[in-house]
């Protein structure tokens, strides 16, 4: 029989299985865990899951028509241990149905910032109208906050000067007004609600999306939520989903809905924590690639992806959230930060912002490790930006036992002198997968140990049973069958190692033309700032031994965590900080690799381990004694 591929999302996790298997056996048998208080009998409904191609599944069943409403069918729910998988599918397992969690980096640096923010509330008590006082309301209103706050020309929202009159008689003329930018009425309530002031800093990534709820009074960071992209399920990486956009008008409007689908989902647990009203958020300020920015406001995307790479807009730009279908205050001002060029987006101008290298007096080379990794060369002089095709691979793409960094991944690997290995799973689990970093653990190890060469070959005469060949392929094994959850044992095939080497050589090579773009050798850099979700799991010597990263002293170099969003924060609170997001955005120069003539000569050289030239990388030579 034919085998048939199935990805798990949001785990990562791919797998081979035949026609007819129910999703739920794969599952189980791939070490992925979704929730079956049945066992699989089909009578607790609780193995949700969501598959777009219904043509690969076998027929809904009665069982899933009692379970499932119409709502979930049309969108693609199925029951897992119900659905029969007969062709390749994407499942993505929704946070009901999971029972492992993915590690997430939240947090990045914090940045003190004084709150400056765009948004401020009023509270007004107007002089109520008389036959001698026969002033219009929405004058009445204008000319007493005239008093209070500097006007030039303030504007209201069409649906909150439909109720005005009412809420004014309705509250006795005692309100609070909320303004935007001193020039738009974005709300107004009855009574004295000025103390609740709040905003969202969000960073919509290709893989997840983070949220901070923020009091815009202090600054104070109230509540921090996390959920998978839901375009996952239309592909891992932005040219996937790209492509699944152009093919149909009607296609861009649900890769829109998805986005829509996971802020709001944000929004959803965050009230369920908090209890704070969402229609009192009255601003969103929203950081992410240029993909995710285009997908969001349903704007063509295909242009970036086309040479020359152009984006549709490129400056900060303010829409209603009522406009974009946000659950919050349907007048309140979504906020998205400018672009900087191509695939480099308003996360890398957040990056910049956050750990402030535009302001250096030397330069820095700033990395954020994601499913398209960003770089950025420079100081308060000159700036360079670069967009590398690498988070894939590290996030589990095209790696045999490749996974996302969720429970049972192994994250962290040794190889002792006898070539067994030490390793450390997420949440200290029997292992299922390898994650990112293990896998830059693993391709340095092996190095190291001389199992394989500078060319990445796996040298099969090495004496270990942990080498051996299997269909023809030689693998290394990183954990018996009796180790894992699956039974099965997790290795590494010399197709793993290549794609590792091309992810880091695609990282290295940007890095290298961005520092010559610059002037800069690695000696000059001040420091070198790892950002992104991978960045504080990386082993930063396995990182140098891989060629991953320019070879400077460990002490230069900073895991800085989330700092996308956190420069989303700092935009949110503070004019003077998007102010300065508008300026690194018209100052970072964008290179497009694919156009530079030297990227090709730079790629190449990079793929060898740790670089064809070794003096690039003096500590690691004395690391491997050479």
């Amino acid at each position: 029989m034919v085998d048939i591929t199935v990805l798990f999302e949001p785990e990562g996790k791919k797998t081979k299985t035949l026609i007819g298997s129910t999703i739920l056996q794969v599952a189980k048998q791939a070490g992925i865990s979704i929730r079956s208080e049945c066992g699989g009998k089909g009578v607790c409904g609780k193995c949700k899951v969501v598959v777009k191609r219904s043509e690969a599944l076998s027929e809904l069943t009665e069982v899933e028509r009692r379970y499932l409403s119409e709502a979930e069918i049309e969108y693609g729910y199925r029951l897992a241990c119900q659905a029969r998988i007969l062709g390749n599918i994407t499942v993505l397992i929704p946070p009901e149905s999971r029972l492992s969690f993915r590690k997430i980096q939240f947090a990045g640096i914090e940045v003190l910032v004084k709150p400056n923010p765009t948004v401020r509330k009023i509270h007004v008590i107007l002089p109520q109208p008389t036959l001698s006082d026969a002033k219009p309301d929405y004058e009445r209103l204008i000319d007493t906050l005239s008093n209070t706050i500097r006007i030039d020309d303030l504007n209201i929202s069409y649906p909150i000067l439909k109720t005005l009159s009412d809420k004014l008689r309705n509250s006795d003329f005692n309100i609070t007004v909320t303004v935007w930018n001193n020039r738009q009425i974005i709300s107004i309530e009855q009574g004295d609600t000025s103390n609740e002031l709040f905003g969202l800093a969000l960073d919509i990534g290709t893989s997840k999306m983070v949220g901070y709820l923020v009091n815009l009074s202090n600054g104070e960071t109230l509540d921090i939520e996390s959920v998978e992209n839901p375009q996952l399920i239309y592909g891992e990486d932005v040219m996937t989903r790209i492509t699944f956009a152009m093919a149909e008008p009607k296609n861009l409007e649900i890769m829109q809905k998805l986005i829509v689908t996971g802020v709001n989902e944000v929004l959803d647990r965050i009230y369920a924590r908090t209890k704070i009203d969402l229609s009192k958020v009255y601003e969103v300020v929203v950081v992410g690639n240029t993909v995710m920015l285009h997908f969001l406001l349903g704007l063509q995307p295909k242009y970036v992806a086309l040479s020359p790479f152009v984006p549709t807009v490129k400056r900060r730009m303010h829409f209603e959230a009522r406009e974009l279908g946000l659950n919050v205050n349907p007048s309140s001002i979504v906020t998205l930060l400018p672009v900087i060029g191509g695939f480099v987006g308003a996360d890398a101008v957040a990056d910049v912002l956050a750990t402030r290298i535009h302001e250096s007096d030397k330069p820095s080379l700033l990395v954020d490790i994601g499913t398209n990794t960003e770089v950025i060369v420079g100081d308060s002089k000159r700036l360079f930006s670069c967009s590398c095709a690498s988070g894939p691979a590290f996030e589990g793409m095209h790696i045999k036992h490749g996974m996302k960094a969720v429970a049972g991944a192994i994250e962290k690997v040794s190889i002792t002198p006898d070539l067994n290995i030490e390793y450390k799973t997420i949440g200290d689990t029997k292992p299922v997968g390898l994650c990112g970093s293990a896998m830059i653990d693993i391709v340095a190890e092996m190095f190291k140990h001389k199992i394989i060469d500078s060319q990445g070959r796996i040298n099969s005469k090495q004496s270990s049973p942990r080498l051996r060949v299997n269909n023809g392929e030689i693998e290394f094994v990183i954990a018996w069958g009796r180790e894992t959850a699956t039974g099965k044992e997790i290795t590494v095939t010399q197709r793993d190692v290549h794609e590792i080497q091309l992810a880091k050589a695609a990282i290295y090579a940007g890095s290298s033309i961005l520092m010559k773009r610059r002037n800069v050798c690695a000696a000059e850099l001040k420091k070198v700032l790892i950002a992104g979700a991978l960045g504080n799991y990386v082993n930063p010597e396995n990182a140098k031994i891989l060629g991953l990263l320019p070879d400077v002293p460990e002490d230069k170099i900073k895991f800085v965590g989330n700092t996308a969003i956190v420069g989303a924060k700092m935009a949110l609170i503070s004019k003077d900080a998007r102010r300065k997001a508008d300026i690194i955005s018209r100052k970072v120069h964008y290179v497009e690799l694919s156009t530079d003539p030297s990227f090709k000569e730079e790629f190449l050289q990079a793929m060898l381990i740790p670089h064809r030239d070794l003096n690039k990388f003096p500590s690691v030579k004395k690391i491997l004694q050479y």
